[in-house]
């Protein structure tokens, strides 16, 4: 007996979820859990069912398209470990934890490779026996260091997503289009405040009492691309630009490894530049 996850986002209309449920149980499926969103602004239908049985996926999928409105989207997803591919620069506390809750077995992941554009991370990478790629962009114009890059995570079988662990360098659209929706990012801040370069000293000059971090996808405009999770800590009056980025260290490295396993089982839906949950 199998496990799936039914991703379906569609045109609301009454009695969507009695109809779902019909189709799984006449392939004789065990609904384990469910949940479901209506956007009432954009009439938009969300569900995550996760069912068990044995049955057919292309015959499932098409079984629950014919129940819903013209131009539904329906994802039947095996669970099993996904494809990623972890991108640094030179700090340490984002892909430090990433990379431990792997170790612990914590994310449903298989970690293909490490790349950086230096290769100061290499002895941390190396004890956690994956491998670490060095794509040094210096003497290179941006493009011709994003086409290595893109060529090296190119040469993976089936990459599901890119995570950013302190990447500090701004992507192309070209970048982000060869990956769309692909890439998730950790922004130190709480956004959409302080966009952009150290934000910890805007958030410092504006007398901020939290500090916060983002993580979310990236598209095209700079850290403005769909949230996926946020988290806060309470400073005061005391703190520099410099204790506040520390302490944001923290959380920067929880928010980002949330985020990271709600992508990795399936528990997110994208849509008008924003995201769902379940």
């Amino acid at each position: 007996m199998s496990q799936y996850r039914i991703l379906i986002d569609a045109n609301d209309e009454k009695g969507l979820v009695h109809k779902v449920s019909s189709v799984f149980y006449g392939f004789d499926l065990n609904i384990l859990s469910n949940s479901e969103f209506v956007d009432k602004e954009s009439n938009k239908f969300f569900m995550r069912s996760v069912v068990d049985g044995d049955v057919n996926k292309k015959e499932l999928t098409k079984a629950v398209k014919e129940i819903l409105p013209e131009g539904s989207s329906v994802n039947v997803i095996e669970p099993k470990k996904k494809n990623i591919v972890l991108m640094a620069t030179k700090e340490l506390h984002a892909l430090g934890d990433i990379l431990i809750r792997h170790e612990a077995g914590e994310l449903e992941a298989n970690i293909l490779a490490v790349i950086s554009n230096y290769d100061t991370l290499e002895s941390l990478v190396n004890k956690f026996d994956i491998p670490y790629i060095t794509i040094s962009h210096e003497g290179l114009e941006r493009l011709d260091h994003e086409t290595q890059i893109i060529e090296t995570i190119n040469s993976f079988e089936d990459v599901d997503y890119i995570v950013l662990a302190k990447y500090m360098r701004i992507l192309t659209p070209r970048f982000v289009e060869a990956f769309e929706n692909k890439i998730i990012n950790i922004h130190h801040s709480f956004l959409p405040a302080f966009i952009g370069a150290n934000p910890y000293k805007q958030a410092y000059d504006r007398g901020v009492k939290i500090i916060g971090a983002t993580a979310h996808f990236v598209n095209n405009n700079l850290d403005e691309g769909p949230i996926i999770e946020q988290d806060v800590i309470h400073i005061d009056h005391a703190y520099s630009w410099q204790e506040m980025q520390r302490s944001g260290r923290d959380v920067e490295k929880v928010v980002l490894s949330r985020a990271l396993k709600l992508a990795l089982e399936d528990r997110i839906f994208i849509y008008a530049n924003k995201t769902v949950i379940f």
